[in-house]
C-alpha cells in the first residue's frame, strides 16, 4: 500500500502508514486521511494473501502500538472511519461511490490493525488504546465518548442497514471481518474466556438492540450465497469518454500515491474456489457461531444464542405465552434450502445443529418436510467419507441423525422415500434403495470404520442410538442393508471371540497376585458386550414390531443362523435371544417342511407366508428403543474451541500466526 507501491514487501516503508504508525499526532480534519484511504485493492479472500499482508505491515502495527499512548492515531483513524460512514446509507441508494471507497479502505486498515493489537496487547490495553489522545509523552486524556462501543455500534449498524450490492460487498464483508477481529481474543488463551470486556459490549448498551437484526441479517447473508463481484468492477471503472466527475476525483487522488494493490483481485482472474464461493456467505456464519457461542455473562443470558434459539418462520403467525425480546421471523423454505446446499463445510454442519437442537420451531419444520431427502443425503455423504472429514464433523452429522431420528414421522418416512442410483456409495451399484436402507448402510459402515480405526466408544453409542431409535420402524429393508446389519453382528461376534480368549488368558496370569487391576481385554470384553447386546436389541425390535415388513431381515438372520447358537446360554443375552431363536426355529422348520433346494424367490415366498402365520404373542415384548441426544454438561468446552477452529482454518481473508494462537488442541477445521 501507498506510494508507488507495487508489492506487499514495500509496505513497511510507505511513508503514509509509517506517518499513520509514528510519533507526530494527525488530526482528524487533515487532509492526510483522504491521501492515506485513496488506494484500490481487493478484500484478501484467503489466508495466503492475508499472511503476506500481515508480513508487509506488521512492523508498522507495532509501531503504531508504541506511538499510539502519545499520538492517539488510531483514535482518529477510527473517528475518521466514523465520520465516513454517516452518509453510506446514502451513498448506496444514490451509487455514491467516493464515501464507500473511502469508508472500506479506512476499515480495512482497522481491521489490519487490530489484528495484530489482539495478538500483541491484552483486552483492556486494547480498550486503553482507543482512549489515547493526542497529548504530552506518557500522559493521556479520557474521550468523553466510548469510542470502542462506538466502532461496535457502527459496524453492527452497517451490517443491518446498508444493503447488499455488487458496490456494497465489500464493506459489508470487512465489517463482518472486523466483528471476528474484535472477538478473536478467545484464539490467544487456552482457557474459555467467560469474562471479557468486548462480549460486555456487545451483549449490553447500545449494540444490544440491535442484537436479533444482526442475527437476522447474519443468516439472510448465509441464505442468499452471494458470490463477489467480479475483480474491479465495483472500483471506478473508467467510462468509454474517459471517464466521469466521479472517476477523475478518485484517481486524481490517488494518483502518483496508492497504486492498485493486487491480492488476488483487481486485475487478475479469479480461482476457481473464489468463483465457487461466497466470502461474505462464509464470515457470516462464522461470525453467527461465534456470536451464538459467546458464553453468558452474570448477569443476562447470552442473547444472540437467545435470538438462535427462538427466531420463527415468516409464516407463523401464532403468539407466544412468553415472547422473547430478541427473536424475529425469517423465511424458513430458504434457509432449509440453503442448509441441503452447503453441507459439506463444517461450519454448515454446525449450524445446521445448532437450529435442530437449540430452535424447536426450525426442528419441528425440518421433521414437517416432504423432501427430507435434500437434507439426509449430503449428512450421509458426510459419513460415509469418514476418512476424509475431520472427527468433529463427522460427530456433528452423526448428531444430527440421532436427532431427527428421535421422532417416528422421521423414521417411517425415510423408508417410504426410493432413491435410485446413489453414484457416491461405491461398495456396491444401488440401482434403487430407499433413504432409511441407505441411511443404516452408511451409520453401519461407520461404526466398522470405527471399530477398525479411531474405537471410540462415543462414536459407537450415537451410531448404535441412530439406529435402535430406527428399529421399530424398519420397513422393507433392502436385501444389502438387512446383509450389512448381520455382518455387523457377525464382525462383533468375531472380536468378542477374541477378546474373551484374551481376557481369559489375561485373568489366568494376574490369579497369582490380590492387588492386580482389572486387566485390560476384561473391560474390552465389558465393552464389546454392551455394542453385542444393543445390536441384539435392534435386530429383537425389528421383528417384534415390523417383522412381516422385513422378509430380507429375515432372510439375512437364517442364513447366518449360526452366529447367534453361542449367545443363548450366555447370561448377559439369554432374554433379548428367546425371541430371535423363537423366530429362527419357527422359520427354520418352514423352510424345511417347503422342501430341500429352494430358490431365493422361494425362500422369500415362505417367509412372507410364515410372517402372517407366526403367533406374535409368543414374542416376549421389551421396552421401547429410544435414545435423545443429551449435550455435555459444559458444552462450552466443545463448541467454543471448534467453532474457532473453523475461523481459524476458514482462509477467508483472515490470518493468525500460528505461535501466536493457545486454543487448538485439536484437529478440525
Amino acid at each position: 500500500m501507498g506510494a508507488n507501491s507495487s508489492t506487499i514487501k514495500e509496505l513497511s516503508e510507505n511513508e503514509y502508514l509509517k506517518k499513520l504508525s509514528g510519533m507526530d499526532s494527525i488530526s482528524e480534519n487533515e487532509p492526510f486521511w483522504n491521501q492515506l484511504l485513496s488506494f484500490t485493492l481487493s478484500t484478501p479472500t484467503n489466508s495466503a494473501d492475508s499472511k503476506l499482508l500481515e508480513e508487509g505491515t506488521l512492523s508498522i502495527c507495532k509501531s503504531l502500538i508504541e506511538n499510539n499512548p502519545r499520538t492517539g492515531n488510531l483514535g482518529a483513524l477510527i473517528r475518521v472511519f466514523l465520520s465516513r460512514t454517516k452518509e453510506l446509507k446514502i451513498s448506496a441508494e444514490c451509487q455514491n461511490q467516493l464515501f464507500i471507497w473511502q469508508a472500506h479502505n479506512a476499515l480495512f486498515i482497522i481491521c489490519c490493525l487490530i489484528k495484530v493489537f489482539t495478538s500483541q496487547v491484552s483486552e483492556e490495553e486494547l480498550l486503553l488504546h482507543f482512549t489515547y489522545r493526542a497529548t504530552d509523552p506518557g500522559n493521556y486524556e479520557a474521550d468523553t465518548e466510548d469510542l470502542f462501543e462506538e466502532l461496535l455500534f457502527c459496524l453492527i449498524q452497517l451490517i443491518v442497514e446498508i444493503p447488499l450490492l455488487d458496490l456494497t460487498y465489500s464493506i459489508l464483508l470487512e465489517a463482518v471481518t472486523a466483528l471476528i477481529v474484535l472477538l478473536s481474543y478467545q484464539l490467544f488463551h487456552k482457557d474459555i474466556l467467560h469474562e471479557s470486556p468486548i462480549h460486555k459490549h456487545l451483549m449490553n448498551g447500545r449494540c444490544l438492540p440491535y442484537t436479533s437484526r444482526l442475527v437476522k441479517t447474519l443468516l439472510y447473508n448465509f441464505i442468499r450465497q452471494e458470490k463477489s463481484p467480479p475483480p474491479g468492477s465495483h472500483i471506478f471503472p473508467q467510462q468509454q469518454d474517459g471517464g466521469g466527475l466521479l472517476y477523475g476525483l478518485a484517481s486524481g487522488v490517488a494518483s502518483g500515491i496508492w497504486t492498485v494493490l493486487t491480492l488476488g483481485g483487481v486485475g487478475s482472474k479469479p480461482t476457481p474456489q473464489q468463483e465457487q464461493s461466497s466470502p461474505l456467505a462464509n464470515q457470516s456464519l462464522l461470525l453467527l457461531l461465534v456470536l451464538s457461542n459467546l458464553t453468558d455473562s452474570p448477569d443476562c443470558p447470552n442473547p444472540f444464542r437467545q435470538s438462535v434459539t427462538f427466531f420463527k418462520n415468516t409464516q407463523d403467525s401464532s403468539v407466544s405465552p412468553t415472547p422473547n425480546p430478541h427473536s424475529f421471523q425469517i423465511n424458513f423454505n430458504s434457509l432449509y434450502t440453503s442448509l441441503c446446499e452447503q453441507q459439506k463445510s463444517d461450519q454448515a454442519t454446525l449450524l445446521l445443529y445448532t437450529l435442530l437442537h437449540q430452535n424447536s420451531n426450525v426442528r419441528t419444520y425440518v421433521l414437517a418436510r416432504s423432501d427430507m431427502e435434500n437434507l439426509v443425503l449430503p449428512i450421509l455423504e458426510i459419513l460415509y467419507h469418514v476418512e476424509e472429514r475431520n472427527s468433529h464433523h463427522v460427530y456433528m452429522a452423526l448428531i444430527i441423525l440421532l436427532i431427527l431420528t428421535e421422532d417416528d414421522g422421521f423414521n417411517r418416512s425415510i423408508h417410504e422415500v426410493i432413491l435410485k442410483n446413489i453414484t457416491w456409495y461405491t461398495e456396491r451399484v444401488l440401482t434403487e434403495i430407499s433413504l432409511g436402507s441407505l441411511l443404516i448402510l452408511v451409520v453401519i459402515r461407520t461404526i466398522q470404520f470405527n471399530m477398525t480405526r479411531t474405537r471410540d466408544k462415543y462414536l459407537h453409542t450415537n451410531c448404535l442410538a441412530a439406529l435402535a431409535n430406527m428399529s421399530a420402524q424398519f420397513r422393507s429393508l433392502h436385501q444389502y442393508a438387512a446383509q450389512r446389519i448381520i455382518s455387523l453382528f457377525s464382525l462383533l461376534s468375531k472380536k468378542h471371540n477374541k477378546v474373551l480368549e484374551q481376557a481369559t488368558q489375561s485373568l489366568r496370569g494376574s490369579l497369582g497376585s490380590d492387588e492386580s487391576p482389572l486387566p485390560d481385554y476384561a473391560q474390552d470384553l465389558n465393552v464389546i458386550e454392551e455394542v453385542i447386546r444393543m445390536m441384539l436389541e435392534i435386530i429383537n425390535s425389528c421383528l417384534t414390531n415390523s417383522l412381516h415388513h422385513n422378509p430380507n431381515m429375515v432372510y439375512a438372520l437364517l442364513y447366518k443362523r449360526e452366529l447367534f447358537e453361542q449367545f443363548r446360554s450366555h447370561p448377559s443375552f439369554q432374554d433379548i435371544m428367546q425371541n430371535i431363536d423363537m423366530v429362527i426355529s419357527f422359520f427354520s422348520l418352514r423352510l424345511e417342511q417347503a422342501g430341500a433346494d429352494l430358490s431365493v424367490e422361494r425362500v422369500l415366498e415362505v417367509i412372507k407366508q410364515g410372517a402372517v402365520a407366526l403367533p406374535k404373542d409368543r414374542l416376549r415384548k421389551f421396552p421401547e428403543l429410544k435414545f435423545k441426544y443429551v449435550e455435555e454438561e459444559q458444552p462450552e468446552e466443545f463448541f467454543i474451541p471448534y467453532v474457532w477452529s473453523l475461523v481459524y482454518h476458514s482462509g477467508v481473508g483472515l490470518y493468525w500466526n500460528p505461535q501466536d494462537v493457545q486454543l487448538f488442541t485439536m484437529d478440525s477445521g
